[in-house]
C-alpha cells in the first residue's frame, strides 16, 4: 500500500479515559456510556468516534462516485447507526446502518450510487465480511 495519510492517536484509560491526537487537533475525554454502565455525560466513546468517521468517509466517497458518473448528489447527508451488541457466544460486535439522504434522486440511480460507494469506502472495505452493514436510501416524501 503507498501510503496517501497518515495520523496516529493515543488514549489513555480506555473508555474512561483521554485520547489525543499527535497533532493535539482531537483531544478530549471519552466516558463509557451508561447503557454499558458507565456515568455518560458530556463526552464522547468510541462508538460516536467511529460513527463520525464512517459517515464521514462514506460522504466523501460519495461525491467522487457522483463526480465520476457526472451527477450532483445536492444537500446529501450520510448518517452512521453503530450499534455495539453481543453474540451468541457472549463475545462483543459491532453493526452499522448507513442512511444517505441524496435528493432528488431517482430510486435506481441512488442504490447504484450507495452500493457503488460501499465497494470502494475504506471503512467499507475493512469492515467488509467483519461486521454487518445495513445500506439504507433515504427518499423524500
Amino acid at each position: 500500500m503507498k501510503t496517501l495519510y497518515k495520523t496516529e492517536v493515543t488514549t489513555t484509560g480506555g473508555r474512561n479515559g483521554q485520547t489525543t491526537s499527535e497533532d493535539g487537533v482531537l483531544d478530549m475525554k471519552l466516558t463509557m456510556p451508561k447503557e454499558l454502565g458507565g456515568e455518560g455525560g458530556e463526552y464522547s466513546n468510541p462508538e460516536q468516534l467511529f460513527a463520525a468517521g464512517y459517515s464521514a468517509c462514506f460522504g466523501s466517497t460519495l461525491e467522487v462516485v457522483a463526480k465520476k458518473h457526472k451527477l450532483d448528489l445536492g444537500d446529501y447527508s450520510v448518517t452512521a447507526t453503530v450499534e455495539l451488541g453481543k453474540t451468541e457466544e457472549e463475545d462483543l460486535e459491532l453493526s452499522v446502518i448507513l442512511d444517505c439522504y441524496i435528493p432528488g434522486v431517482e430510486v435506481e440511480t441512488g442504490e447504484e450510487l450507495v452500493n457503488e460507494a460501499h465497494e470502494i469506502c475504506p471503512y467499507s472495505r475493512a469492515t467488509m465480511d467483519n461486521i454487518d452493514v445495513t445500506l439504507n436510501l433515504l427518499l423524500d416524501e
